[in-house]
């Protein structure tokens, strides 16, 4: 079985990223015979502008997730840049997407209502990920709930090309872990880049303290009572903590006379137990930054080996052989 999953490098990854996406990947490529991970550059591209930055992303995902574990031994793990043959799928699945089906995509019409300019990229952005996941005909596609639509699409798109030309896509499946939890940021929505709420991975111990110890709270006094499924530190807390600590921050805030500043402390210990080995190994790997290239190109050489022979059967079945 093959799965395949890609993040985007569209800044510094967070929290919520490791909690989510990169420790999921680790686990997964023990569990899986056959795993793709990409980097979605082209993607990125729809919200990154700064070619400085983009770059510096981009080696950024690379080091975290190799960092966090990721072994390039089990995992075909490359930059989507370095597989061209995406691009020209993109434009052959294009053939049988609609744009009314396009013009439905929760992703499109948020980004649309955040006032997003209504480009091209932005509006074929589900095609190209289906090029993405046609193109190494996996199996498993590990995605967040905000992604289902777009696995959706892909499959769409499998069928009708398969029933036009001819049996070339295979239909991937979706897949959305129960175990993976949804991060708050620092002011209680989803923790992401886009509310500029983030706790960092690789910032320095100034920008992680600065970030916990603005996580927003109400203005209950320390000896009050407080209800910790309400409370923004505990709720990030018990994603970084063992279960047994979780328990014993309830209790405090349940008795009250515990502080949300001696709250936020206990929230910096647990993030620095939790992630000081993988800001260690990151820091390892970003001085050798050459090797980390390396790794990417030889994961870049194997996917497109994969990419170009469903590349040539699409080509075959539309009639561009």
């Amino acid at each position: 079985m093959r799965i395949l999953t890609g993040i985007q490098p569209s800044g510094r990854l967070h929290l919520g990223n490791y909690l989510g996406a990169i420790r999921q990947s680790v686990e997964l490529q023990a569990r899986a015979d056959d795993c793709y991970y990409f980097i979605a550059d082209y993607h990125a591209l729809t919200t990154v502008s700064d070619p400085a930055a983009l770059r510096e992303a981009t080696l950024g995902v690379a080091l975290d997730f190799l960092a966090a574990g990721l072994d390039p031994e089990k995992v075909v793990f490359f930059r989507q840049s370095d597989v061209p043959e995406v691009q020209e799928l993109t434009w052959l699945l294009s053939i049988v997407a609609s744009v009314s089906r396009l013009e439905l995509a929760h992703s499109y019409k948020d980004k649309l209502a955040h006032g997003k300019e209504a480009t091209h990229a932005l509006f074929s952005y589900p095609v190209l990920m289906a090029a993405d996941i046609l193109l190494y005909r996996s199996d498993l596609v590990p995605v967040g709930k905000d992604q289902k639509q777009h696995l959706e699409i892909t499959r769409d798109l499998a069928v009708k090309f398969n029933r036009k030309f001819g049996e070339v896509f295979k239909l991937p499946e979706g897949f959305i872990p129960d175990s993976v939890a949804t991060v708050p940021g620092t002011d209680g929505q989803k923790m992401s880049k886009s509310y500029n709420n983030t706790i960092p991975l690789s910032g320095s111990d100034k920008e992680v303290k600065k970030a916990i110890m603005g996580i927003v709270t109400d203005s209950a006094p320390v000896e009050a009572p407080k209800d910790p499924e309400q409370n923004n530190i505990y709720r990030i807390y018990k994603a970084v903590a063992t279960p047994e600590k979780a328990a014993e921050m309830a209790e405090r805030l349940r008795a009250g006379g515990y502080g949300y500043g001696d709250a936020k402390k206990e929230l910096l210990r647990a993030y620095h137990e939790l992630l000081d080995p993988f800001r260690e190994r990151r820091a390892a790997l970003e001085a050798h930054l050459d090797d980390v290239r390396d790794r990417l190109a030889a994961g870049a050489a194997k996917a497109r080996v994969e990419a170009r022979k469903t590349l040539a059967a699409a080509r075959r079945a539309v009639g561009l052989d």
